[in-house]
């Protein structure tokens, strides 16, 4: 076994990936944030890179929340607003991510003073940069942050719906769960499906398996941001199966967000089992001390996996992506590629 971990390690680390649940400010790395928290000195968040590690340590969510928001102050421009996408792209190319669907939570930004076309525009200009100069492809979910309420799902829905970037392709709702039930924002996702982005809220994170049955009926949702609780409901994870709807898992981060026990009590295992189609995201990786390729190998571990196992679960990533058909052929024929020469 010694000698069959890092070997698999090494195949994650090679192979060709994309990541659909991952956030904007939350993949800002400890160099960024501390480049960052000096250029703003008023800021609380240390500008130590190594004070980050301590002050990225979670007593729970509420906890994660707060300490989340104090690093979103941290992007006071659009400046702030394109270095850290950049950086962020850099920091995916790393670990062999090809394509991901950041999580963008403009209203937070906008609310702090950048203007909504600088914002959009900022993202976009790191987008098309990192596309060309780095050859990642990166694309938007829009998201509302459940914790500012309905004022802040209106203002998310007028960006997304009005600016709407190039790069966006889905609309979601983050934050908190418990307290912020997800029927109320029904009309801003109808006015995101129709305009012809995909629904991709996050539910059952923090909270029961009827959250996640309020975010497939009432948002529409076509992916479940984490679905933790799924396994809580023998009829839901059968409907998931059934109707191919996608968990976005986050292993680590369900652990540090206290969601979770342990890692050896993820309901991961009982997900794939029940036939459902998951994929593996790292969620907030420098905040959690993560990264896809980490993931990739807790995954590995719970799941008992082989090589071929790996491949196949980053492939349920390319299925379960909004790439065009194209996009996703090619992303998969490079998967087979990688585990065909391993396998030589």
């Amino acid at each position: 076994m010694s000698d069959t971990v890092p070997a698999l390690d090494a195949f994650i680390a090679g192979m060709p990936k994309a990541e659909l649940h991952v956030h904007h400010v939350g993949s800002a790395s400890p160099r960024i944030v501390a480049e960052l928290a000096a250029r703003h000195p008023d800021s609380k968040v240390p500008s130590d890179p190594a004070a980050l590690a301590e002050y990225f340590s979670f007593r729970d969510f509420a906890h994660f929340i707060e300490v989340y928001l104090s690093v979103v102050d941290l992007i006071r421009d659009a400046e702030d607003v394109r270095l850290l996408t950049y950086e962020v792209a850099r920091d995916m190319v790393r670990q062999n991510i090809r394509y991901a669907e950041l999580t963008v939570t403009p209203y937070s930004s906008v609310r702090r003073g950048i203007p909504d076309r600088a914002f959009v525009e900022a993202i976009e200009d790191a987008r098309t940069a990192a596309e060309k100069e780095l050859g990642i492809v990166l694309r938007w979910c829009f998201d509302i942050p459940g914790e500012a309420g309905l004022a802040s799902a209106e203002e998310t829905a007028r960006i997304a719906t009005e600016l709407r970037p190039e790069g966006l392709v889905s609309f979601g709702l983050g934050g908190p769960e418990i307290g912020v039930p997800r029927p109320q924002f029904k009309p801003y996702f109808d006015r995101a499906r129709a305009a012809g982005l995909h629904s991709v809220p996050h539910a059952g994170e923090t909270t029961g398996p009827q959250t996640i049955w309020d975010a497939l009926n009432e948002l529409g949702a076509e992916r479940i941001g984490h679905g933790t609780s799924a396994t809580q409901d023998p009829r839901l994870l059968e409907h998931l199966a059934e109707h191919r709807i996608p968990l976005e898992v986050c292993p680590t981060s369900n652990i540090a967000t206290r969601a979770v026990a342990t890692l050896d009590e993820h309901p991961i295992k009982q997900m794939v089992a029940a036939g459902v189609l998951v994929t593996v995201n790292s969620d907030d990786p420098p905040m959690f001390g993560t990264d896809l390729n980490s993931e990739y190998a807790v995954a590995a571990r719970l799941l008992e996996l082989d090589e071929a196992g790996v491949a196949a679960l980053a492939r349920n990533a390319v299925e379960a992506s909004f790439l065009d058909t194209d996009g996703k052929a090619r992303l998969s024929a490079e998967i087979d590629a990688h585990l065909a020469g391993w396998q030589r």
